[in-house]
């Protein structure tokens, strides 16, 4: 059963709605500007505009559509045979074995964390999961570098989350 993009959008929508309205729920801390209920209410409003976007079709045309190809007598041609089932084991030594690192690193995250601290698990947990996913090299150095400052940013700094320091204590962290 396919679902199409518009029940997909809509229950985005209804979720992003609902996480929303839980956020807009949570009691204020006295004393903070930033409280618990920022996060919620921005993730809410992401995927309720992310939700409508899709709803309304924007990024399809980055999709290939899939050509009918037809005979002369006008039939519809065989397509290319699908192809052949590996078996668990293949498929998953073929690169199956990569839906396993999302959930491996935030286990290394959660225990190495405290020893190594926030910076160098960031940095090694990112570059991992960036270079698995087919980045170049450069990039998935440059992302390794670059997105632990951002994620630090918004954390530490702005929602006062505290974060391991580590072996590599900062000063400005």
């Amino acid at each position: 059963m396919k679902v199409s993009d518009r029940a997909t959008g809509l229950m985005l929508v209804v979720l992003g709605a609902l996480a929303y309205w839980g956020g807009s729920k949570l009691a204020p801390v006295p004393g903070q500007q930033v409280g618990p209920d920022v996060f919620p209410m921005v993730i809410g409003a992401a995927l309720a505009i992310c939700g409508f976007l899709i709803m309304i079709g924007v990024g399809r045309t980055f999709e290939e559509e899939e050509a009918i190809v037809t005979s002369a007598s006008g039939e519809v041609a065989k397509a290319d045979p699908a192809e052949p089932d590996r078996g668990f084991v293949a498929g998953f030594l073929a690169g199956g074995w990569k839906v396993l690192l999302p959930p491996a690193a935030l286990f290394l995250y959660y225990f190495a964390s405290e020893k190594l601290g926030f910076w160098l698990t960031a940095s090694v947990m990112i570059f991992v999961l960036a270079w698995s996913q087919g980045a170049k090299l450069k990039w998935a150095v440059m992302l390794a570098v670059v997105a632990p400052m951002f994620v630090h940013l918004v954390f530490y700094k702005l929602l006062r989350v505290p974060l391991p320091a580590g072996i590599l204590n900062f000063p400005w962290a």
